[in-house]
């Protein structure tokens, strides 16, 4: 049986005050190989401990360095400029993901992939090893297998049924991918390193020496940190495009605050940015990049509404019930958001109402994302650069005159990429 709620008080029931009343239910099975032991499958003591190990990676002091965004952005920047000269639509959304493995990879790991630069270079260059892995070939498996994952999570007891050749082949390749960083780590899990800089895979290395456990934990924190901003950036730049207004106006905004250098650009000054934060909140309110989740009930419990004649009763959940949450559809409910709802306005976020559990893009409760300031500072960073860089931003015809479609996996993204072109400021 299945549970289908948008109410915030409800979620909230499941997601923090009844926490303890539910698990993930199948996803450990269903996403197991793939993510293997990790913070998105794990639950209860494993869980506990992967999310404290990760803690310190994503403090205020990590995630307020800038000068290694400031490299790879400045390479996306430049790739920018020099496809729009050639005067072709080109797929942003595809650098965006370049551009957070690069990112992600350094964080994370210690090491860029620099995927931006060359993602033929191979990753995997140990002897012996089966075959040549790149980020580009990480990337293509990576995305069929979220795509697979996604289907397993939709099949319930089924999810077995959702495999194949292709689909083993692609987690093979993802492995082979990170397994270059599991055994960097270990080769020098016993130098003496730089104080005062936590890498998470080092600190895994402290813990044990076990490579399998080291790339599963890694591999989670991965997915979180690819293809989460990735998409961020990519739904911006295309609403951006779309709506002129917005855009010169939030141009305007950055050039006030932050001129055209990169001087002015920290932690503190970008989260003190009103209006950019305001188009960030309208973009995650609109596309979610987690857009449905779930959770099954452990013990018999109850939903605080939903139950009656005017649905504001408890309503019982039995043991093993399955309850499906879709953060899409409280985003766009006019009951919270108005009858413009469905419109991208971010001046919305300055009329003063305060949303708490109806506006849920980082989930919420003990299971909310660590990573959520490290995601809105690369967010944020990434999109003042590109503003103070070029003036205007042009879908291609056919994307502009179309609704925008949603490619769903286990994240969101722009259906068919985000085709533009950058004009130089």
């Amino acid at each position: 049986m299945n549970i289908l709620t948008i109410h915030p008080e409800n979620i909230k029931a499941i997601l923090a005050t009844n926490f303890k009343d539910y698990s993930l239910g199948l996803r450990y099975k269903q996403f197991l190989p793939l993510l293997g032991d990790g913070i998105f499958t794990l639950s209860g003591s494993g869980w506990k401990h992967s999310r404290a190990m990760l803690r310190p990676q994503f403090s205020r002091e990590q995630v307020s360095q800038l000068e290694s965004l400031n490299d790879h952005v400045s390479t996306l920047l430049t790739i920018f400029k020099e496809k729009s000269q050639t005067g072709q639509y080109f797929d942003a959304q595809k650098l965006f993901h370049n551009l957070t493995l690069d990112t992600a990879t350094e964080f994370l790991f210690g090491e860029s992939c620099n995927s931006l630069n060359n993602e033929s270079r191979d990753m995997n260059p140990t002897a012996g090893s089966s075959a040549p892995v790149s980020a580009a070939d990480f990337a293509d498996s990576f995305n069929y297998c979220l795509t697979v994952l996604a289907l397993r999570s939709q099949a319930g007891y089924f999810y077995w049924l959702f495999s194949g050749r292709k689909f083993i082949s692609g987690v093979k390749t993802c492995k082979a991918f990170v397994d270059y960083f599991v055994r960097r780590a270990l080769r020098t899990a016993d130098e003496k390193k730089e104080e005062g800089r936590y890498i998470f895979i080092e600190e895994l290395t402290k813990e044990t020496r076990d490579a399998t456990i080291i790339r599963d934990q890694s591999f989670n924190i991965l997915l979180a940190g690819r293809d989460t901003t990735a998409s961020l950036l990519s739904y911006i730049t295309y609403y951006l495009a779309r709506d002129k207004r917005v855009l010169n106006k939030l141009r305007e905004v950055v050039l006030e605050e932050f001129g055209t250098e990169i001087d002015n650009l920290t932690f503190e000054s970008l989260k003190r940015c009103t209006y950019l934060n305001h188009v960030i909140n309208e973009v995650l309110r609109l596309n979610p990049i987690v857009p449905l989740n779930f959770r099954s009930a452990v013990r018999d419990t109850i939903l605080p509404v939903g139950g009656g004649p005017d649905e504001s009763q408890p309503v019982f959940v039995e043991k093993g019930t399955q309850i499906v949450y879709s953060v899409y559809a409280l985003h766009r409910n006019p009951k919270y958001w108005g009858e413009d709802a469905e419109e991208f306005r971010p001046e919305r976020w300055s009329e003063g109402k305060i949303h708490n559990w109806d506006f849920l893009p980082f989930n919420g409760g003990p299971r909310i994302c660590l990573g959520q300031q490290f995601a809105l500072t690369e967010t944020s960073y990434t999109v003042v650069r590109v503003l103070q860089t070029f003036k205007d931003i042009n879908l291609a015809p056919d994307q502009l005159n179309s609704k925008l479609l949603n490619n769903s996996s286990l994240t969101s993204s722009v259906a068919n990429g985000v085709r533009a072109i950058f004009t130089p400021a």
